[in-house]
């Protein structure tokens, strides 16, 4: 088991006039090597469950264990070294730094958990570009490629810690056709090669198809 959810809800503005429940007891487990897509209308609660899964959000009741420990107990600091040992993230927008190469940007998370930059980092980061097909690429600036290279690079930085498991928000919302199925096909030979759990939320339809499993998530509930 790589993350359980049990009875999570989500309530924002407790206690207040405009208290809004978003997620109404979720149940859900991901196991080892599940490739699963997360589709729903906006609103549905799907990015909210994305941020709690993610450790970027807590639940209002309910438990989430990730790798078999309870999260819902920790503090921040704790949630912080957790999230980033287990937990890869890729998002629509690549969010990397412009002014940092390709290479310097795979090994943020690295040095974020390091303190200082070593020859480790570096080969780590080199291996990982190269697993995306990006080496040609490795000394230029992030500002400097194309939308599909950024997303590469994002996917290669979010695998620089070996996460147990990716979560990847509308990974290739932003992109056209031939760069979207490059991304997609990144993702799945992750999963096979490494075993590595994946959760893609995504509102295409043929992309869910391609996956293994899609959560449906309607109204703040998982459907059946």
């Amino acid at each position: 088991m790589v993350v359980q959810l049990q009875g999570v809800r989500k309530v924002f503005n407790v206690g207040t006039g405009i208290e809004t429940e978003v997620l109404h007891g979720i149940d859900l487990t991901l196991l080892r090597g599940d490739f699963c897509a997360v589709m729903g209308p906006s609103g549905s609660g799907k990015s909210t469950l994305l941020n709690i899964m993610g450790l970027l959000d807590r639940p209002t009741s309910g438990t989430l264990q990730l790798m078999g420990e309870e999260t819902t107990t920790l503090g921040e600091a704790d949630l912080t070294r957790l999230r980033g040992h287990s937990i890869g993230f890729v998002f629509q927008y690549h969010h990397l730094i412009t002014a940092f190469t390709a290479l310097e940007n795979v090994m943020m998370p690295m040095l974020g958990a390091a303190g200082f930059p070593n020859a480790q980092m570096r080969q780590r980061a080199e291996e990982l570009l190269e697993s995306v097909g990006l080496t040609p690429w490795k000394n230029n600036l992030a500002n400097n490629m194309s939308g599909g290279q950024q997303q590469r690079v994002a996917l290669a930085r979010a695998l620089a810690m070996n996460p147990a498991l990716l979560l990847a928000d509308e990974p290739t919302g932003n992109l056209d056709t031939k760069s979207a199925d490059a991304v997609f096909d990144l993702l799945r030979r992750i999963n096979q090669e490494q075993g590595t759990t994946v959760l893609l939320v995504t509102h295409n339809p043929e992309m869910a198809r391609r996956c293994d499993k899609t959560i449906q998530v309607v109204d703040g509930l998982i459907q059946a």
